[in-house]
């Protein structure tokens, strides 16, 4: 619809609870965002898609935020000339008040756009291996939910009609009055022994189900203790979920995986525990600044041309120095003849966006390895290198390399500092909840991890929590405070985790 508005609001349906399942335009709008107001149960990752300096309002029973109150905040953020994006869980029409929200808008003379999303509906039977209809059992499906609103007749369920309806029976936020309906439909004569599957948090990290028959569901679903949000599947096809249930068969499934690398840095590895099953709670531990010695970079930058090496130790490295490089210089030629290093594949990669040659890259990422890596190419004595890394960073490095006759200057490029903003309430349900693993990617994010939460006795509050190390360093920090990583990468990269993870 076209109305004449100085804002624009947009209701984007989230999909169930999978970040890969948002659509492509929901992706779109949701990064130009001036505002984004969400339900609870949409899934934090989906907020990093928000700009930095986007308004972020979380909607939910905890908040509480009556249904008039968000109406009126939609309208009023549209009515300041912003773009407004009202973040829904699964569709915003399927039993979301989407259409309440709309009306609202049509009303007020709110320019307004629908984005439909993946309802749960359709997508927690999927995960769980329940096909809605199959040439064998069914052709058709009807849904209904389980929550009804008993003082309304005209919305009221009729179960005489509902047991007579051929085909799979969909029952959404059913769980709280799983007896009642079970035996109504009994009652009404469907068959006791039909199969019935429960699929809990379906398309997360953390899906759940359990099957049995219309008459047992009820029992299983209290001994299972299966909580909202929950749908129940009714019908033969039921019987499908043992050998098609791919979703829960995933080698990290069930998985609560703690990320602590820095916001920004962790996609891939976000996305690739995700892919294998996990639940992952992204809590940053660390963010970069500028540097305070700046006056360092303002020497190195000077005396590029003096140098026989130039060793990258991070992507962050790589990125804060030609920010500050590309302050002063506008031909990629004035980095000079040197040769480069890099540790880590991250860390090449990076450089090779650039059109950079990496000349060298241990296999190892300690100290004295890297410093043999430079060996392999002809002795370092006496040669000048450019250590460009995080201020204030082990000395290990440098000393290794001063131990094979190399002049280094060490030059802090950024500053690492202790990120202690809650992102979207991930950390809060962290302390409450715990996990089953919490990976540190270096002996910096476990140093400011500490400091927030206080390790060990995290540790004793969940003891069935383990910790996963990138590497011998990181692991190094972790004995500091006498505690044993559960797992060490072999190779020092988050897939090096993730391998050590599966194992």
């Amino acid at each position: 619809m076209r109305v004449k508005s100085a804002g624009k609001v947009y209701l984007i349906g989230a999909g169930p609870g999978d970040a890969g399942l948002l659509t492509r335009r929901g992706a779109e709008l949701l990064q130009r965002a001036d505002v984004v107001i969400y339900d609870l149960l949409v899934n934090p990752q989906l907020l990093r898609l928000a700009r930095e300096n986007a308004e972020i309002i979380s909607r939910g029973k905890r908040t509480q935020f009556s249904q008039e109150q968000i109406n009126q905040l939609l309208i009023a953020k549209a009515r300041e000339g912003k773009t407004v994006v009202r973040l829904k869980g699964g569709d915003p029409y399927i039993f979301g008040r989407g259409g309440e929200e709309a009306e609202a808008l049509a009303a007020a003379k709110i320019y307004f756009e629908v984005v439909p999303g993946v309802s749960s509906i359709v997508a927690a039977p999927n995960y769980a291996g329940i096909p809605l209809t199959h040439r064998d059992f069914c052709s058709s499906f009807t849904v209904f939910t389980g929550h009804e609103n008993s003082g309304d007749a005209k919305t009221n369920l009729r179960y005489e009609q509902i047991a007579k309806i051929p085909g799979t029976k969909i029952v959404l936020m059913g769980t709280e009055n799983l007896d009642d309906w079970t035996k109504s439909l009994i009652a009404h004569g469907m068959s006791p022994e039909i199969p019935v599957a429960i699929v809990e948090s379906g398309t997360q990290g953390k899906q759940k189900s359990i099957s049995g028959t219309l008459a047992t569901i009820a029992k299983l679903a209290a001994k299972e203790k299966i909580s909202p949000p929950a749908l129940t599947v009714i019908g033969d096809v039921v019987k499908l979920r043992g050998k098609l249930n791919w979703s829960e068969n995933r080698p990290l499934s069930g998985k609560r995986i703690v990320v602590t690398r820095a916001r920004g840095q962790a996609t891939e590895f976000l996305q690739k525990l995700s892919e294998l099953g996990a639940e992952v709670l992204e809590i940053p531990a660390i963010k970069t600044v500028p540097p305070t010695r700046r006056e360092d970079i303002v020497d190195a930058l000077l005396e590029l041309n003096s140098y026989d090496w130039l060793i990258f130790t991070s992507a962050n490295g790589v990125k804060s120095f030609f920010d500050l490089f590309f302050k002063r210089f506008h031909d990629l030629r004035d980095i000079g003849g040197a040769k480069i290093a890099a540790v880590g594949p991250r860390t090449a990669a990076t450089l090779r966006e650039l059109h950079l040659q990496v000349d060298a890259m241990p296999e190892e990422f300690v100290g004295r390895k890297i410093a043999e890596a430079l060996t392999k190419l002809g002795s370092i004595e006496n040669e000048k290198i450019c250590l460009l890394r995080a201020e204030d960073a082990n000395p290990d490095l440098p000393l290794a390399l001063e131990e094979f006759g190399a002049i280094v200057d060490d030059i802090g490029v950024y500053k690492t500092v202790a990120e202690t903003e809650d992102f979207f309430g991930v950390a809060k349900n962290f302390v409450e909840h715990g996990a089953d693993w919490i990976t540190f990617t270096s002996s910096s994010t476990l140093e400011f991890f500490h400091k927030r939460f206080d390790l060990p006795k995290l540790l004793k509050q969940f003891p069935k929590m383990k910790i996963a190390s990138i590497g011998p360093e990181t692991s190094k920090a972790i004995r500091a405070l006498k505690l044993d990583p559960n797992v060490e990468a072999k190779t020092h990269t988050t897939d090096g985790i993730i391998a050590a993870l599966l194992k």
